[in-house]
């Protein structure tokens, strides 16, 4: 069995909802672009809106479930909570529709991150209507994963027992990250390694309970490889960076799952060395042209994996992320 907890869509049917949100120019049956205004944000094709598209490239590489989230740019965090809130439930409510209850998907939902009550209030009414989950961005504006409102709603999480996947997104823009798509190969991993500290030395995961099944797209960015720089100037410079957290770093290593979209064997394996081979789960970033395909490649390729880690990555360690094993 595999199980890829890291895949996308932008629902069938999306509408136009007014100047400033994100919108579809349909250009043929097959393509579309996400439009930000007049700017073209990225070209789609029908594995973003047609599952039966979607259910025939599971099929070729050997997928059993795709966990299904939001295309950030569709988040709404700087927007009027109000707003973010129609935003949320046209999108949640499209996602369902277009899936049609296949349980070969799992739909996870978004929500109006900058209001707590809103967020904790949609992410209620989604679970009632079938979404397994919650995907959430890294951050809100200036607020980080430590922020009191995004620490209440993570609290909230773990009390109804919904499976939260965090996805990088509106990383910082100027000319030096405008060129060769560095804002997506440099930007993202930098986001989700900050938010990685952030939940970290903020005392998230000395507050939240453990019950928390929280995963970090990407193989948690840039973290990984550097928990050892992380707990040199936690034990170092405590005076500065101790920030809130009890223990340093790689105490908390054991508190959230990472995907495998790695690409590498190499990274893989330092993911499955610094976390552990229970906390990596396979994603893809699927349909997107940064994923992987076909899905688990790498996971399988993997030489240095046993036949027991390599389950547990491709099904077993997604299944209790997800609260189904």
């Amino acid at each position: 069995m595999v199980v890829d907890v890291h895949t996308h869509l932008v629902p069938h049917g999306w509408p136009d909802l007014g100047p400033g949100w994100p919108w579809l120019r349909v250009d043929s049956e097959r393509a579309a672009v996400i439009m930000v205004g007049e700017t073209e944000f990225r070209p789609i094709g029908p594995q973003t809106w047609d599952p039966a598209t979607r259910l025939a490239d599971m099929a070729e590489d050997g997928v059993d479930t795709q966990v299904v989230s939001p295309t950030p740019v569709f988040f709404g965090y700087d927007r009027p909570a109000a707003e973010a809130v129609k935003v949320a439930r046209v999108f949640n409510d499209l996602t369902l529709e277009t899936l049609a209850g296949d349980e070969r998907f799992i739909p996870f939902c978004q929500v109006p991150l900058q209001d707590p009550d809103a967020a904790c209030a949609e992410l209620d009414r989604c679970l009632a209507a079938g979404h397994g989950g919650v995907e959430i961005g890294n951050h809100v504006g200036d607020r980080d994963l430590d922020d009191e409102g995004i620490v209440t709603f993570l609290q909230h999480c773990a009390h109804v027992g919904a499976p939260v996947f965090v996805h990088p997104w509106d990383m910082p823009e100027s000319p030096r990250l405008d060129r060769w798509m560095a804002r997506w190969l440099t930007g993202m991993p930098a986001e989700t390694h900050l938010s990685v500290l952030a939940m970290i030395l903020g005392g998230v995961f000395d507050r939240v309970p453990d019950t928390l099944r929280l995963c970090f797209a990407h193989g948690a960015g840039s973290f990984p490889l550097w928990i050892g720089r992380a707990d040199n100037a936690w034990h170092r410079r405590g005076d500065i960076v101790r920030g809130r957290s009890a223990h340093p770093p790689s105490h908390y290593t054991n508190r959230f799952y990472v995907d495998s979209v790695v690409f590498d064997p190499a990274p893989l394996r330092l993911l499955v060395d610094t976390l552990g081979e229970d906390r990596v789960v396979v994603g893809t970033d699927y349909p997107y042209p940064l994923g992987e395909r076909p899905a688990g490649e790498v996971v399988r390729k993997a030489d240095f994996l046993t036949g027991e880690q390599r389950e547990k990555i491709l099904s077993r360690n997604a299944l209790r992320f997800l609260g189904r094993a």
